[in-house]
């Protein structure tokens, strides 16, 4: 097996199910290896460093150990924290849908599968496991003397410029694991939404398309785009830090995006503000028109 491949775990007792989704993702030269039940996924795991997989297809409805409780074994083991799972299922009631938001399977299948559908989730799912991968990587060697700032000010416009400073921030926050892709969500969503008026919709079909970065970098060379920035404010009272962040856009309606939607789990986007909300900032808030975001982060002592 090729080991530098993107690597997938895929759970599912129906043989021709693995035949499927291997068939629908042939073209993106991904090395899957198959389980065919809950037991043999969580024995194959064990064995596995926390890096093997990039992420996790996982059936719901299985003998032996069903996909929901190898969900929480997975999610339990430190090691595996950072390892999307896609779950696929037939079952998609809303409270079905909300147990696995609540354990930790922030993306979703419907059965029967649609190629083009299955092909974007799970890149976006990979892409996700390598922006966590980077960002921990470059925040472990960030100065520790970042964590002396008490007040500083920021201005980016692109996307390469929020990750740096996701990194540089997180590096602040010791103790918060999640604190990069938190703040990277926030950053992100600030650029493209915010600034570049990307919508959610339009940001779907670019995914799937695989042309999202480009639309990005391409609309930040229009003239009606070039002067706008996001402002990043950042700053440490002794017992908390907040990030507060400002992007020059109309603002948008962010009520309806702070909790994960059981109509949006099986879209290939607009699960970020949830997330960071869910995984790093509970005291995440929105402010007026919806184009400023506040976080308030409380330290330890």
């Amino acid at each position: 097996m090729n080991t530098s491949a993107t690597r997938l775990l895929v759970v599912d007792d129906e043989p021709f199910n693995l035949e499927i989704i291997a068939e629908h993702l042939e073209g993106d030269h991904y090395a899957i290896v198959n389980a065919t039940d809950g037991e043999e996924a969580w024995a194959i795991l064990k064995e596995s460093s926390g890096d093997d997989f990039d992420a996790l297809i996982l059936d719901r409805m299985m003998p032996r150990l069903d996909g929901l409780e190898l969900l929480k074994r997975v999610k339990q083991e430190a090691r595996f924290r950072h390892l999307p799972v896609i779950m696929q299922t037939a079952a998609a009631a809303k409270e079905q849908v909300l147990e696995g938001i609540r354990n930790g399977a922030y993306y979703y299948l419907t059965k029967p599968f649609d190629g083009e559908v299955l092909a974007t989730v799970v890149r976006a799912a990979v892409v996700d496991r390598q922006a966590w991968r980077e960002m921990a990587q470059a925040a472990a060697v960030e100065p520790q003397t970042l964590r002396l700032i008490t007040d500083a000010h920021f201005r980016f416009q692109t996307l390469a410029e929020a990750r740096h400073l996701a990194v540089a921030l997180a590096a602040c926050l010791p103790g918060r694991p999640n604190a990069g892709l938190g703040l990277l969500e926030m950053f992100v969503n600030a650029v493209e939404h915010g600034n570049l008026g990307i919508s959610l919709d339009e940001k779907a079909e670019l995914l799937k398309s695989g042309r999202w970065e480009a639309e990005v970098a391409h609309r930040l060379t229009l003239p009606e785009f070039r002067d706008k920035w996001v402002q990043v404010h950042y700053g440490h009272s002794g017992d908390a830090v907040t990030v507060h962040v400002r992007d020059d856009g109309p603002g948008f309606d962010w009520r309806a995006y702070l909790d994960f939607d059981p109509r949006r789990a099986f879209e290939p986007n607009g699960r970020g503000i949830a997330l960071a909300r869910q995984l790093c900032f509970p005291d995440l808030e929105y402010i007026g028109a919806g184009n400023e975001v506040r976080v308030t982060v409380r330290l330890a002592q």
